[in-house]
């Protein structure tokens, strides 16, 4: 098995960005639009549901980088 990679210097902010992401998340899936994107954000033991049109800032900032990063 290969080592871990190593941490990523913005690691931090990520981690900053993904906390204040679920602070705003409903904690069952909530009522989409018709062809709206559902989204389900795990942060460390914590899961919450988001949908779009109706993101917070903060989740709509990580799940546009999560999608640049091709995570």
């Amino acid at each position: 098995m290969s080592p871990p990679p190593p941490p990523r210097p913005d690691a931090a902010d990520w981690h900053e960005l993904a906390e204040e992401a679920v602070t705003t998340g409903h904690d069952a899936p909530p009522q989409g639009v018709p062809d709206g994107f559902n989204y389900r954000i795990t942060v460390d033991d914590r899961t919450v549901y988001c949908t779009d049109p109706r993101l917070s800032e903060a989740q709509r900032t990580l799940i546009a980088r999560v999608l640049k990063e091709g995570a």
